[in-house]
């Protein structure tokens, strides 16, 4: 099977700069990621990570005022 397929790649012309072209998006993408995560204020990242105890905060004062 990969005979067939290795035979048809092979005979597109200009096809061996397709898995350089993949890898360079990649390594970009990632590269970028990280930069963006470490930039990121470390405040927002606090805000962030409290949002569901906030909401379960939220949910019994609603819970206690029905009552």
């Amino acid at each position: 099977m990969l005979k067939f397929i290795k035979h048809n790649m092979e005979t597109i012309a200009g096809i061996e700069i397709f898995p350089i072209i993949s890898l360079l998006i990649f390594f970009f993408f990632f590269v970028a990621l990280f930069i963006w995560v470490f930039n990121y204020k470390k405040e927002t990242i606090k805000e962030l990570s409290n949002i569901p105890l906030d909401n379960e905060d939220l949910e019994d004062n609603q819970e206690n005022q029905t009552i």
